[in-house]
């Protein structure tokens, strides 16, 4: 009768394992899941990233749509940074930029450019493309706001 207990007692024993690796199992297989996924956004994160580097690279302003409306892409500075390629309101911020003394701040541009600087929702479209032109090389911000005309190659 003692093996009869001990046969019982050792298959509860091996149920309880069994279930407990069953358990494990299934979280494997969905963080595996998971992570095919997460594979598969970053390879397509990283396609996205290489054809918008790619376009970048074009001399031509490109135009876009963004939730229905044209957005005109300012190209990267590339080592012949054209300026051509800028749309004329872009053109017009980096020639005040470069006709100033030293580096300036959004205001100083706005004031130039005729906008009503005294509001500051007028300054912030100006601040948003100068940023833009820091960003993709055309321009440099400094750590104070304001900004400083790349030499010119």
């Amino acid at each position: 009768m003692q093996e009869l207990e001990w046969i019982t007692a050792r298959r509860n024993e091996l149920d309880t394992l069994a279930e407990r690796l069953a358990k494990q199992l299934q979280e494997v297989q969905v963080e595996r899941d998971e992570l095919a996924i997460a594979e598969r956004v970053l390879r397509r994160l990283a396609e996205q990233d290489r054809a918008a580097r790619e376009a970048a690279a074009t001399v031509a302003p490109t135009a876009a749509r963004v939730a229905g409306r044209a957005v005109l892409l300012i190209p990267h500075r590339g080592e012949t940074g054209d300026e051509a390629a800028l749309p004329a309101d872009y053109r017009k911020i980096l020639a005040i930029v470069r006709a100033a003394d030293g580096p300036v701040q959004v205001r100083a541009v706005g004031e130039e450019l005729g906008l009503e600087v005294t509001v500051r929702g007028k300054l912030e479209p100006l601040r948003a493309k100068m940023t833009k032109l820091a960003d993709r090389g055309w321009l440099h911000k400094r750590p104070d706001g304001r900004f400083t005309a790349r030499s010119q190659a």
